[in-house]
Formats: structure tokens, sequence, C-alpha cells
């Protein structure tokens, strides 16, 4: 039985400031986490403006979590403690696993003076935490993009959308990543997992989601999706852009502080005494 998810939770990001000082809205974060299981922050960045991004994210750790990078536009730079270095450029995603510790840095490249796209840290569950870190660098190239007849386009990141599946896998929150583009007045219909956490942001344009009637996220408004095993979206007159996401809810206790995500207090202590004895990279 087909049954469309209703939106439960509208979410509207707020402007921060991370790194050594770049501009972007914070879509979710601390306090929305038991919300979003197994997602714990989404960070928008956009700016045809330099000042606005250049001081990029010097060395910084992680542990416990994933990050994923997924760029519109624009280019960074990436390196980090097990010697790996790349960049990171349009449409490429990057799903970084952290799990035992890595330290890195992501600067943005300067070169047509934009720099366009997302950040979504996930996190692991108790008994992955510690496994060996490893990334997935995933090339525009490499992500496939199914065409609808009504001239909407998806591009599957991770998972699967009618038989075509994205490039990113073995990823414990079996996540569906989907950036989605459609035209004026056009409907969409994704299947989703019963059971697992579902949520869109809305990044150009305008959609409602659900039943007809519905009402019109535009963008910069997300929102969080109850129960159900499927997301119907009708566009506005303009279309819209927007990417669905879905994973695996964990259920765990957490401790999380900055970059560093474990269960308890302790672990997480120890994490950080780790870091300033020198002891943090495993």
């Amino acid at each position: 039985m087909e049954t469309y998810r209703k939106i439960e939770h509208i979410i509207h990001g707020q402007p921060t400031s991370d790194g050594a000082g770049v501009k972007l809205t914070r879509i979710f974060g601390h306090g929305e986490q038991e919300l979003l299981d197994p997602f714990l922050l989404l960070d928008y960045f956009g700016s045809d403006n330099p000042d606005d991004f250049m001081a990029g994210f010097p060395w910084h750790p992680h542990r416990g979590m994933e990050t994923v990078t997924y760029m519109l536009d624009g280019k960074v730079e990436h390196s980090d403690s097990m010697g790996n270095s790349g960049v990171i450029g349009k449409g490429d995603i990057q799903w970084m696993t952290a799990g035992s510790g890595i330290i890195h840095q992501e600067m943005p490249k300067f070169e047509d003076g934009r720099n366009f796209g997302f950040q979504l840290w996930v996190n692991l569950p108790a008994s992955s935490k510690m496994i060996t870190p490893r990334y997935q660098d995933i090339p525009s190239a490499r992500v496939p993009v199914v065409e609808l007849e009504n001239g909407t386009r998806v591009k599957v990141l991770a998972g699967s959308f009618n038989g075509v599946r994205g490039p990113v896998e073995s990823i414990i929150a079996d996540p569906e990543y989907f950036d989605v583009e459609m035209p004026g007045g056009a409907e969409f219909v994704a299947p989703v997992e019963p059971g697992y956490t579902v949520f869109v942001y809305v990044y150009e344009g305008s959609a409602s989601f659900g039943e007809s009637g519905a009402a019109e996220l535009y963008a910069g408004a997300g929102a969080v999706f109850g129960r159900g095993n499927r997301v119907k979206s009708c566009s506005g007159a303009s279309g819209v852009k927007f990417i669905l996401i879905s994973g695996k809810p964990i259920g765990e206790s957490i401790a999380w502080r900055g970059p560093i995500v474990m269960n308890t207090e302790e672990e997480l202590a120890a994490a950080f005494r780790e870091l300033r004895e020198g002891r943090f990279i495993r």
C-alpha cells in the first residue's frame, strides 16, 4: 500500500560562521539530532563573494562520524593526516568516514569567485565509531542522472532511484541522497524505506510536499517527514531544486562536542584528551 509521507517539521536554517570564518547557513545541528537520527548537521554554503568563504576550514579533527561534502559550484582542496589530498569540484561528492579519527583541512579555491554546496554530518553507531577512516571521492562524471518524461532530473548520489544506483557504497546508514531538479508544475514521487528518517531542503524555487494542497516550501526551507513509503512533491510555477536524503536511525545515546561524536561523556573526554596528548590518530 502506497502511503505518502506528510511534513512533520519545517526547518529554517540560521546564518552562522564556522571554520576560520566561513559564512554559511546551518540548516540543522545541535539539539535536533533525535529528530533527524542518524543525521547530525547540515550546512549550506553559497556565495559569490570570496570574502565569505576563502578563510576555509583549516586543520581540525573528526571522530565517530562521517562528513559528506557535495559541491554545486566552485572547488575545495582537501588534505589529511593520512597523506590524502585532492580537489572536490562542481558536482563532485566526498563521503568521508572519520571512524577512529582523522585530522584534515578543507580550503576553497578561488577560481571563478563562486562556492556553493552542502556538508552533511552522519553519525556512526557505537560498534563502528572506531573503524578505520576512509574516503569515497566521487567525481561528477560518475554520478548518474535519471531524466523523467516530465523534465525532472534526479542526480543519484547514494542509494537508488528507478533502478539506477548511485556511486557511494557500503555506508552503514544505508542512505539515499538525491539532488532533484524539477520544471514548473511537475510532479515527482520517490519511494523511501519505512522507518527511515527522511528530509528535504529546497535551495532554489519552490515545491509542495505530500498530498494535494500541502503548503509550499520556498528556497531556504527544509522539512522532516513523518511515516510512509513515498515522498511526493509538486513544483511551483518557476520550478525547484532540492536535496532529498534518507537514512536508517541508530537510536543510541550521543555525546557530541564540535567535530567529535561519541556515545558517552567519558568517551568524549577521552577523545579530546588523546587529541591534546597527540594520541588521537590510531
